[in-house]
C-alpha cells in the first residue's frame, strides 16, 4: 500500500510537503506542486479518509435531520443539501424524527458524538428547549424551515405567499373561503400560513366561518377528514387553501366522493408544488417554495460557518405561484 512516505520519497519532497498538496494547504513551490501531483496520479494514491479527519480534526461529514422521508419537502432540500456539499467534499448523515420533538433533541446529542462538522436540521419547530440544546451543543447548525434567533437559518415567505393565495381566490370572485391548517407550533407552517390566510380576508373585509377553519396533520388523511368537517354545516364555503399538497390532494379526494365538481363547486389550492400536484385532475394550483435552492444556500451557509467565514444568519427564500386548473 502506497504511504505519504513513498509519495515523497519519489517525488523527492518532504512529507509535510505532500501533506499540504493533498490539503491544499500552505505554500507549495509550483516544480514541487507539480512533482506531487504527478507521482499521485501514477501511482493512483487516495489518502485515507479516517487518518486525514486525524490530522486536519475535520470528519467532513454533516449531519442532517429530518421531520420525515415521506413527503417531497425534505427531500428536495437534501437533494440540494448534497449537491453543494459534494462540491467540497462533505458527506451527509442522515436522522429522521417521524415529527417526533424529542428525537431531534436526541439526535443532536447524537450527531455531536458521531463529531459531524455541522448539523442541518429541517425543522418543524423552534421551541424554547430545542433552541437551548442548539445552543449548548457547541457545533455549527443551519436551521431550515423556521425563524431561530442567534443561530443561521433559512426560511420561506409563509405569510405573504398564503397572502397572495388568498387574494388570488378573491380576485376570481370568492368571499367564503376555508382554511385547512395544521398545529401552530409549527409556526411556519401553522401559525404563519394561518396569519397570511386571516390577515388577507380581514384586509378585503370578509369574514371567515369559525367551521372554514380546520386543523390537521401533515398527511393526505387529515386533509380528506378536514375537508368533511368543512363541508357538514349549511353556509359553505367556495374555495378552500390547503396549507401543503398533501393536504389539498387529500381534500380534492373527498371532493369528488361527494360528486362535487372542482373548481365550480369548490376551488383548491395547495402549498409546496410537489410532483403529484400536476398530475391531479384538475391539476393543483400551488406555491413552489425552491427547496432545493434552500437545501444549497443551506450549504453554503453551514460550510462558511465552519470555515469561519462571512455568512448570513438569515436568508429568506422567494416563491413563485402555480396557477393551475383547480382554480
Amino acid at each position: 500500500m502506497i504511504t505519504i512516505k513513498d509519495i515523497a520519497e519519489m517525488a523527492n519532497v518532504s512529507r509535510s510537503t505532500v501533506s499540504r498538496v493533498l490539503n491544499d494547504s500552505g505554500y507549495v513551490s509550483e516544480d514541487a506542486r507539480k512533482r506531487v501531483e504527478s507521482v499521485v496520479k501514477e501511482t493512483g494514491y487516495a489518502p485515507s479518509e479516517y487518518a486525514k479527519s486525524l490530522r486536519t480534526k475535520k470528519t467532513k461529514v454533516i449531519g442532517v435531520i429530518l421531520p420525515t422521508i415521506q413527503t417531497e419537502t425534505p427531500s428536495r432540500i437534501v437533494t440540494g443539501l448534497g449537491r453543494e456539499l459534494s462540491k467540497h467534499g462533505y458527506q451527509i448523515l442522515l436522522a429522521n424524527t417521524d415529527h417526533d420533538k424529542e428525537k431531534e433533541l436526541e439526535y443532536l446529542d447524537l450527531l455531536k458524538v458521531r463529531q459531524v462538522d455541522g448539523i442541518v436540521l429541517i425543522a418543524t419547530n423552534a421551541d424554547a428547549k430545542l433552541m437551548k440544546k442548539i445552543k449548548e451543543i457547541n457545533i455549527p447548525i443551519v436551521v431550515i424551515g423556521q425563524e431561530a434567533e442567534d443561530v443561521i437559518h433559512v426560511t420561506y415567505d409563509d405569510y405573504r405567499a398564503v397572502r397572495e393565495l388568498t387574494r388570488l381566490f378573491i380576485q376570481k370572485g370568492h368571499e367564503k373561503i376555508a382554511f385547512i391548517g395544521v398545529d401552530e407550533s409549527d409556526r411556519a407552517v401553522g401559525y404563519y400560513r394561518k396569519k397570511g390566510f386571516l390577515d388577507e380576508m380581514a384586509a378585503q373585509g370578509l369574514s371567515v366561518e369559525k367551521t372554514w377553519v380546520q386543523k390537521a396533520i401533515f398527511d393526505i388523511a387529515s386533509g380528506h377528514e378536514a375537508m368533511g368537517e368543512i363541508l357538514k354545516y349549511a353556509n359553505k364555503p367556495t374555495a378552500t387553501i390547503a396549507v401543503t399538497d398533501r393536504l389539498a390532494i387529500g381534500a380534492m379526494s373527498y371532493l369528488k366522493e361527494q360528486g362535487l365538481e372542482i373548481p365550480t363547486d369548490m376551488a383548491i389550492a395547495g402549498i409546496g408544488a410537489s410532483e403529484m400536484s400536476q398530475y391531479m385532475e384538475p391539476p393543483l394550483t400551488t406555491v413552489d417554495y425552491q427547496n432545493e435552492k434552500a437545501g444549497e444556500e443551506g450549504a453554503k451557509q453551514i460550510l462558511a460557518s465552519i470555515e469561519s467565514r462571512p455568512f448570513q444568519e438569515k436568508l429568506v427564500m422567494d416563491y413563485r405561484l402555480i396557477i393551475r386548473g383547480s382554480v
